[in-house]
């Protein structure tokens, strides 16, 4: 009981309410990207030693395993991010206002760079030494991926732990971090359990890859803009406002 009450109160102070559909919403337009949708089959046969032909036989259990192994390898990376901001974000409470509006500054850069622009500046950096093909190596692909495609995914996570240091604890960094990589996740998931459907569905992003990363590059825009211009910060006290307005319904 107390636990729930824990981890209610942790979700519904703050901006949470708003930030985790935000999380998760940008967590799906980084699998969307270029750097990450084209590859996943290459990804789903690594993680699990299968060729293309058994994937599309759908042998669903050791591929969910894979699967699900390397999200949790590079959950761990991302959510590691999430606790460090959310601390930094406690630390520096002095100064918040001013970093806040400067995270903005940057999340909006990094909108437009996922809309195309400054493509000079996306770099993806990757590790030469790969974990063994399979099951057992997937966790350590997924620390790689968390690692190695930072930069490709930057616009999206850079906003991400720009509202994880507006939150100011460590907990709920790290929670904004969690729901990031369950968007970017279940669709990793939702591919190895449809396979061929799937790739149906990658071909018309592909086909529709420019009004993607416009949409999801506005999107990172419009969250630069509310911290730049600190109604983030307002909106965050007009909830906690609100939600101290309602008590417990038992």
């Amino acid at each position: 009981m107390i636990l729930a009450s824990g981890i209610e109160q942790t979700i519904t102070s703050g901006t949470l309410v708003l930030a985790l559909p935000l999380a998760a919403l940008a967590g799906t337009v980084s699998f969307l990207s270029p750097c990450v949708l084209p590859l996943v089959p290459g990804y789903l046969s690594y993680v699990t030693g299968m060729t293309g032909a058994d994937l599309a036989e759908q042998r669903k259990g050791r591929l969910v395993a894979g699967v699900a192994l390397f999200v949790l390898g590079f959950t761990f990376v991302f959510m590691a991010y999430g606790f460090f901001f959310g601390g930094l974000g406690r630390w520096l409470n002095l100064y918040e206002d001013v970093l806040t509006r400067v995270l903005g500054a940057v999340t909006i850069v990094m909108g437009l760079l996922f809309m195309g622009l400054f493509t000079r500046f996306q770099r993806t950096f990757k590790s030469d030494r790969l974990p063994a093909a399979g099951v057992a190596g997937a966790p350590l692909l997924g620390v790689l991926f968390g690692l190695g495609w930072t930069p490709c995914i930057g616009p999206t996570l850079t906003a991400i732990q720009a509202l994880a240091f507006t939150e100011a604890t460590p907990v709920r960094g790290g929670l904004l971090s969690f729901v990031y990589c369950l968007g970017l996740g279940l669709p990793f998931l939702v591919t190895a359990l449809a396979y061929r459907r799937a790739l149906g569905v990658f071909g018309w992003v592909k086909r529709h890859y420019a009004l993607v990363m416009r949409l999801g590059g506005l999107m990172l825009v419009a969250i630069g803009v509310l911290l730049l211009s600190g109604l983030w910060t307002e909106l965050n006290n007009e909830l906690r406002v609100w939600i101290g307005g309602f008590g417990t319904v038992i």
